[in-house]
């Protein structure tokens, strides 16, 4: 299987950020999913989070601060589970990462 966590971001100054992560892969493969379960850093406000939205692929959107590993339960229709994890990358506009 080739899916993926996959991600973009935003500075909006003072030290925060918007961000997005998301499954990428192939569409066959991505029609197979029934949801996926995130679980982000234990300081956000319900750090479990279950998207079911096929047409987003699955998208989550937050804020923060800072960078920190992501952890994904993808659910198949079948009933088969596949974890995933993504290191969640913030750059500022001049494209420095910050520190983890």
């Amino acid at each position: 299987m080739a899916l993926r966590l996959a991600q973009k971001d935003h500075y909006e100054g003072d030290e925060w950020w918007t961000w997005s992560v998301w499954l990428d892969g192939p569409d066959d493969e991505l029609d197979t999913v029934a949801r996926v379960e995130y679980t982000l850093h234990h300081t956000f406000p319900k750090p479990v989070r279950v998207i079911d939205n096929r047409s987003t692929r699955f998208q989550l959107d937050a804020a923060g601060w800072g960078g920190f590993t992501i952890h994904a339960n993808v659910m198949f229709d079948d009933g088969k589970l596949r974890k995933l994890k993504h290191d969640l990358e913030l750059r500022y506009d001049d494209g420095r990462v910050t520190a983890r």
